[in-house]
């Protein structure tokens, strides 16, 4: 079975290459839009990884992490915030509301490739 990963970012232009780079690789891929789209994203396909924007609607990045880690049921669950924001203290409050790791954009998607599978691998 795929691993699942959810997509959270409300750049159609940084989604789509992003979604078919995961397919390819053989991930199982949902995409939201925003951050209460994220949410309900997670609650029905029960991810390993979300793949989160911090600046979206609805909900920030770092809200949907928060609300993410309250809930004892996504303990195994993934983060990885991807963003523009990458002042020190935006990276330190994202890995402090729970994320797993930080990218800020752009990237390449060889490097993000890597970091899924790093983060997939932990136990």
């Amino acid at each position: 079975m795929a691993e699942r990963i959810v997509i959270a970012d409300d750049e159609p232009n940084l989604v789509t290459p992003l979604e078919y780079m995961l397919k390819r690789e053989g991930f199982e891929v949902t995409v939201a839009r925003d951050g209460e789209e994220a949410l309900e994203a997670v609650a029905r396909v029960r991810p390993h990884l979300v793949l989160m924007d911090v600046m979206m609607p609805r909900k920030s990045g770092f809200d949907v992490c928060q609300v993410l880690r309250a809930d004892e049921a996504n303990r195994h669950l993934r983060i990885l915030l991807l963003t523009a924001k990458g002042r020190d203290d935006d990276v330190a409050k994202g890995l402090a509301l729970g994320a797993d790791a930080y990218m800020i954009k752009p990237f390449s998607p060889k490097e993000l490739l890597l970091k899924v599978r790093q983060l997939l691998e932990r136990p």
